[in-house]
């Protein structure tokens, strides 16, 4: 069974980076042409797609936050890493890794597993 889980520190403060890291176990992250992403929610919005990284290394990213993310892989710990840059109180939110299938680009249709997610708040 696949499993993915969020780890990173709770509490980020304005203009520092914010660092998650989501552990995957019952599969490997360099086969099976998934693509690992990193999905957001914020307080009273929808869910915000921030990018992804393929089986194959390729990465994609949100236009909107493409400049201050970046989303990478430690293929010998089966993780993958979201870093996102000079945060705001705008980037508090509750943040997920996920798995998605037939990714085109920017366009993920679905996902199958995904973790439980973890809250960050951006506050001095």
């Amino acid at each position: 069974q696949v499993q993915l889980q969020e780890s990173g520190p709770g509490l980020v403060k304005p203009s520092q980076t914010l660092s998650l890291t989501c552990s995957v176990s019952g599969y490997s992250i360099r086969t099976g042409y998934w693509h690992w992403s990193w999905i957001r929610q914020s307080p009273g919005k929808g869910l915000e797609w921030l990018g992804y990284i393929g089986w194959n290394g390729n990465t994609y990213y949100n236009l909107l936050t493409e400049s201050r993310t970046s989303i990478s892989r430690d293929t010998t710990k089966n993780q993958f890493t979201l870093q996102l840059s000079s945060v705001t109180p705008e980037d508090t939110a509750v943040y997920y890794c996920a798995r998605a299938g037939d990714c085109s680009g920017y366009v993920c249709p679905w996902y199958d597993y995904w973790g439980q997610g973890t809250q960050v708040v951006v506050s001095s």
